[in-house]
């Protein structure tokens, strides 16, 4: 059972998320106790040892984030529960970090509850406090020195977004492509890495492809047309993107 620790500032939000885990998640959840902001929150947290924390973003006395960076060391897994705000989504998505918007899709908490226990049963390691300390420094900063945290079988890596050279999707999966380490491969979407990398210098060239605009090297036009990265990848381009593409090598 995952011992479970729900922390809300509103009262029916707590309830409404209890009932919720009691109903669709009652195999796998053990709720341990509730918090209504930040310092009962991390009183709770050193009282009970959660293996869970799902954890509301804005409470009187100051923030989710507030919370997880007084705690220091987190050895605990978190699911955020938020209304939407887009630069923290985005955040979550960088650091590999669930999160369930309000108001709460009952199936959405079971997918993360799920993603939860598979990753407590399959994982021996705990990753919890890099995954946390990565979104702390990411929602500090909103330039290119975010990082991206990549999750494989054996590792979790923290990557600059600013080193990954291009993306390719191979089904269910994600290749990385860098100049100075191995490729990585991630059982992720590319469509889950596009809708956070497109405003950070990437371009989707291909339906199977996400460059770094900085690494581009060349446009080859043999064969409907690839770009050649620096360090030698070389990638399809598809003839709707391959306008856009050269418009963009024109004008550097």
């Amino acid at each position: 059972m995952i011992r479970t620790l729900i922390i809300d500032d509103e009262t029916r939000a707590r309830e409404t998320i209890q009932i919720l885990l009691e109903t669709h998640c009652k195999d796998d959840v053990q709720i341990v106790g509730q918090a209504k902001n930040l310092i009962t929150g991390m009183d709770a947290v050193k009282e009970h040892q959660p293996d869970l924390v799902l954890l509301d973003i804005k409470m009187p006395d100051g923030t989710g984030f507030d919370m997880l960076a007084r705690l220091g060391n987190v050895d605990f897994k978190v699911v955020f529960i938020t209304a939407f705000e887009e630069y923290a989504i985005q955040a979550f998505k960088f650091s590999a970090i669930d999160y369930v918007l309000k108001p709460i899709d009952p199936e959405e908490l079971k997918v993360a509850i799920n993603k939860v226990k598979e990753v407590i049963e399959t994982d021996s390691t705990d990753n919890s406090d890099i995954q946390i300390k990565t979104l702390l420094s990411n929602l500090k900063n909103n330039g290119e020195d975010k990082r991206l945290v990549l999750k494989t079988t054996e590792n979790i890596f923290v990557i600059p977004i600013n080193e990954v050279v291009a993306l390719s999707s191979d089904r269910n999966y994600t290749r990385f492509y860098f100049l100075d380490r191995k490729n990585i491969i991630v059982s992720k979407t590319l469509k889950d890495y596009e809708s956070v990398l497109l405003d950070f210098g990437f371009m989707r060239i291909h339906r199977s492809h996400l460059i770094n605009l900085r690494y581009i090297e060349r446009f080859e036009r043999s064969d409907g047309g690839y770009a050649i990265m620096r360090g030698g990848t070389k990638l399809d381009v598809s003839h709707r993107k391959k306008e856009e593409l050269l418009a963009f090598i024109e004008n550097l």
